[in-house]
């Protein structure tokens, strides 16, 4: 739980603040996120370094932000495939057991093995690579849509 004993999902994302057309899609489905599913992004500078460098300070970075009973979910082309209703089930288990959510989104050049190890499930959004603001907004539309299967709502058509 966080300080003010409630649960939330946090997103760290490596990178510059949301694009206008980005955080307009963010804030509507934002709008629609309601306890525990509510977002908080943090958003962590880029690295002036480049290649290994970069990534071993950007998870540097990442991991100092990461509270030790967090569950922690990566985002990464290399993790497990999953389905919406899949998604749901996944973030649901640790609210169940009152585990604050943190998501990551790394950098450009991706993060160190350290934060693979961190990582309680490693999550692919598709074989495909999205540029990391489209992979903001992915990322909200599913966590609204994990919010909505999870309480049967009728936004999702199984």
């Amino acid at each position: 739980m966080r300080e003010d004993g409630s649960m939330s999902i946090r997103v760290l994302a490596v990178g510059k603040k949301h694009e206008s057309w980005v955080g307009e899609g963010i804030e509507r489905y934002e709008k629609r996120l309601k306890k525990p599913f509510d977002t908080k992004w943090q958003l962590l500078p880029h690295s002036a370094r480049e290649g290994d460098s970069a990534r071993l300070e950007e998870s540097a970075r990442i991991l100092a932000k990461i509270d030790a009973k967090d569950f922690l979910l990566l985002l990464d082309e290399r993790g497990k495939n999953i389905d919406s209703p899949a998604l749901a089930k996944t973030l649901q288990r640790p609210l169940d057991t009152s585990r604050n959510i943190t998501v990551v989104i790394g950098g450009a050049y991706g993060v160190e093995a350290s934060v693979h190890a961190r990582a309680d499930f490693t999550w692919s959004l598709s074989k495909l690579v999205f540029p990391h603001q489209l992979v903001r907004l992915i990322l909200t539309e599913q966590l609204y849509r994990a919010q909505e299967i999870t309480a049967g709502g009728k936004y999702h058509h199984a």
